[in-house]
């Protein structure tokens, strides 16, 4: 047995109906659903996330999914003082 993290990537998915967006949660982890601006933050599995995100794309009660940056941005950060 392996304790291996599984790669996971955050999605923004912006909802018409936030009722029906609580079924998403068969998809992945919902870590946050914001009821005045109508979107759900979720994690799904970065190894399907391609199927993931078009499945998710397809329901109709989404007007569009968003991914993460998080993985493009540096994380290492310089000392620029003398």
């Amino acid at each position: 047995m392996s304790s291996e993290i599984a790669e996971r990537l955050g999605l923004a998915v912006w909802v018409k109906d936030l009722k029906a967006a609580r079924s998403l949660g068969r998809m992945g982890n919902i870590h946050y659903m914001s009821k005045r601006l109508k979107y759900v933050f979720m994690y799904i599995d970065g190894h399907k996330a391609d199927q993931m995100i078009q499945r998710i794309e397809r329901l109709h009660y989404v007007s569009h999914v968003d991914r993460s940056l998080r993985r493009e941005w540096t994380t290492e950060f310089n000392r620029s003082s003398p």
